[in-house]
């Protein structure tokens, strides 16, 4: 190595920076991630051609023209929901998942919805040969001629197609296989990731050019690379789901020009990846009539109410740590909600084993759902059903009340159209209804009246 190359030590993880090898990162505290890169002299080409020609002005901010917004619509509605209406031009759009969870899948039906309406799309695959890209395009039925595909890791050279072939749309395959001559890092490693993603969100902003970038995730489920990764990006997106179900849920945690609380549901299927148009049909196709610890309740994702299945499993023990086995729910919640359970109802609960899971394997964190896991909690504990055709609504403090929830009108519309006939809810929410025709409705102000309303 020459004299005057200087190295670094950077953490594959976080982006922390050292001087020297340590075993352990200070930053994000993960063991043997810290990797010796070379640091470049002198700044790449394509950063010192990044700049403007001549300095930038700042202007008074009611003197900018804005036009009318556009959005390019990719035919999947889902998919077009949870980006606030569809893709804004110009936009980076960074979305991570799970192996095998539907990324290619999904972002190569995108790319035929555009191709379909007359726009040129560009497919960069840093994992695949156009060979085998033909093969799946094949198997989705996404075949088009204004679909072009490249396998290629050199962002320079992408950066050059991009200027040749001025397409509508980009997509990114994925952006830890992008590599940058000017760095001796390995591709994959942080400086890499970054500085290919900086010079993609350039070329976006430059352009107006919308680009897609596909990232993998690590163990924990966090998308792969430097945390800065999410905050230089316009869209970050998480595509979940389960390997054993066949939905999938895209998921919104970054949106500068949408909503961050809307979720589009597909379906893994032969063909590609279907919408679901109707997730609570689809949710509560397979329940179960009349079973102890099985309850409905609804969930507010975005502007659209899902009816969710709860199901609870009490069971007794004979070890001294009863266990909490939690899928799809907040571990913490639950385990405060028993512990309520405990204090206000007597029921003895540290004797037993408490299992939850929200059915077909979909992720709820708002607190209205709270009811819901004391009602399917206490319905196994008895053994006693939940009466056909009610559902649950309500927030629980620690004292035992049942607390206000939003949007009330609207979960009791989906309710209704679903077929339920009663619902137990807040009594403050109730107080402030006209009135649902259709419904029974049964407010309650703490978990006592709940549990005698409902056995």
């Amino acid at each position: 190595m020459k004299k005057n190359t200087k190295t670094i030590f950077t953490c594959q993880t976080c982006g922390y920076q050292s001087p020297k090898w340590m075993g352990k990162c200070p930053d994000c505290n993960e063991w043997d991630s810290l990797v010796e890169e070379v640091v470049a002299r002198k700044p790449a080409k394509s950063q010192r051609g990044a700049g403007p020609a001549s300095p930038s002005k700042p202007v008074p901010i009611d003197s900018v023209a804005v036009a009318d917004e556009f959005r390019l619509e990719t035919g999947i509605a889902e998919f077009d929901r949870v980006l606030g209406g569809g893709l804004v031009p110009g936009s980076l759009v960074l979305i991570g998942g799970d192996p095998g969870i539907g990324k290619s899948t999904l972002m190569l039906q995108a790319l035929h919805g555009f191709a379909i309406a007359g726009r040129k799309v560009l497919y960069v695959s840093g994992e695949e040969s156009i060979q085998q890209i033909r093969i799946r395009s094949q198997r989705l039925a996404t075949v088009s001629h204004d679909l072009l595909v490249v396998s290629e890791i050199d962002i320079d050279a992408i950066l050059n197609m991009i200027a040749n072939l001025k397409p509508d749309v980009l997509v990114v395959d994925s952006i830890q296989t992008m590599f940058n001559a000017e760095l001796t890092s390995a591709p994959g490693s942080v400086s890499q990731v970054r500085e290919s993603t900086v010079q993609l969100m350039l070329v976006a902003k430059k352009t107006g050019i919308p680009i897609f970038l596909v990232g993998h995730v690590t163990k924990d489920g966090a998308i792969a690379g430097p945390r800065m990764l999410e905050h230089m990006v316009d869209t970050v997106l998480y595509f979940e789901g389960d390997g054993g179900h066949a939905f999938r849920v895209l998921r919104a945690v970054k949106n500068r020009f949408g909503s961050t609380n809307e979720i589009g549901v597909f379906e893994m299927n032969d063909s590609g990846l279907g919408e679901v148009l109707n997730p609570s049909a689809v949710f509560l196709s397979e329940r179960a009539a009349s079973a102890p610890g099985s309850v409905v309740t609804s969930s507010m994702e975005g502007t659209r109410p899902i009816l969710v299945e709860l199901q609870a499993l009490a069971s007794s023990t004979s070890f001294g740590n009863p266990r909490r086995t939690i899928l799809g729910l907040d571990r913490n919640r639950v385990s405060l909600l028993v512990a309520v359970m405990e204090k206000k109802l007597g029921m003895q609960l540290m004797g037993h084993d408490v299992f939850m899971n929200v059915a077909g394997g979909v992720k709820v964190s708002e607190p209205a759902v709270d009811m819901g896991i004391v009602s399917a909690v206490a319905s196994s504990f008895l053994d006693r059903p939940i009466a056909e055709g009610t559902i649950v609504l309500g927030e629980v403090g620690l004292t035992g009340e049942v607390r206000a929830i939003g949007q009330v009108e609207t979960r009791l519309a989906e309710a209704k159209k679903m077929g339920f006939t009663r619902c137990l809810l807040p009594e403050s929410n109730l107080k402030r209804l006209n009135g649902t025709p259709g419904l029974e409705l049964l407010g309650v102000r703490n978990i006592d009246q709940a549990v005698e309303g409902l056995f």
